[in-house]
């Protein structure tokens, strides 16, 4: 994996690119970057992206209250009862490395304040 040369070197980015990497693939030949969406550039949605935000939440204690699921990943495939609760969600808000790194040292997702 590429990693810009202007990404934070700290603790917690590295764990959370170790992570990304073990759990979802960082591709070779793309630069990775904070502005780099794991759902719109990295292909993760379904249950791929809930087992993440699982893993997030358990490994760094973040508190997920605000996050919606639905506002970043399409449901996992074969799951008729989350095709149906999707409908008219519409297009996907990018769900971007920078924001994953934001709300673990915040120790939260806040939607509002990610999204700004």
């Amino acid at each position: 994996m590429k990693l810009a040369s202007d990404l934070p070197d700290t603790p917690a980015l590295r764990e959370l690119m170790q992570l990304l990497h073990e759990e979802i693939g960082l591709p070779d030949n793309k630069t990775i970057r904070l502005e780099t969406a794991i759902n719109l550039d990295l292909g993760c949605n379904g249950s791929d992206a809930q087992h993440l935000m699982e893993t997030l939440e358990e490994r760094f204690g973040l508190e997920l209250a605000d996050y919606d699921a639905y506002r970043y990943f399409q449901p996992a495939g074969n799951d008729p009862h989350f095709k149906r609760d999707a409908k008219g969600r519409g297009s996907k808000v990018p769900l971007t490395i920078g924001m994953l790194y934001e709300a673990i040292m915040a120790g939260q997702w806040d939607t509002q304040t990610l999204e700004a």
